[in-house]
């Protein structure tokens, strides 16, 4: 057996259908188009959403909303959670560690929401102004 010699199973592949090459082929004279239109013809096609010069859909609908690429990147931290580690030094990769974030979170924020008791050093995480006086406030310290 050589390479050129190689051939699938027969009937592991099925033939395909010749259209618009005569009657006996089942799908000849206007190849399975039907008459006349648009669709018929070459080339006969739209663009998608067209409603035939109808207001489309997409446009007769009011949008709503927004969601913002970036958020699947970005977390918030509240004070209880720091307060729930078992580190003085808060960093992104301690917070990764704790499960606190997830792994795939780029930017990190702690934000002011809870209580925060114990003296925390915070290092490479963004700090609301609220959550930066509370901090300081429990004696800790925001190293920016």
């Amino acid at each position: 057996m050589r390479l050129n010699e190689l051939k699938p199973v027969h009937g592991s592949r099925k033939t395909t259908t010749r259209v618009g090459r005569g009657v006996g082929s089942g799908l000849g004279k206007t190849g399975g188009r039907g008459h006349k239109g648009q669709k018929s013809r070459s080339g006969g096609y739209h663009k998608v959403g067209f409603e035939g010069g109808q207001m489309p859909l997409q446009r007769r609908v009011p949008k709503r909303g927004f969601r913002s690429r970036g958020r699947r990147f970005a977390a918030e931290v509240r004070l209880d959670e720091l307060a729930r580690l078992e580190t003085d030094v808060v960093t992104p990769e301690a917070l990764r560690e704790h499960g606190v974030v997830p792994a795939r979170a780029k930017s990190i924020k702690v934000i002011l929401s809870g209580k925060l008791e114990k003296a925390v050093t915070v290092r490479g995480v963004g700090v609301t102004r609220g959550a930066r006086a509370a901090i300081e406030a429990a004696g800790g310290k925001v190293e920016d």
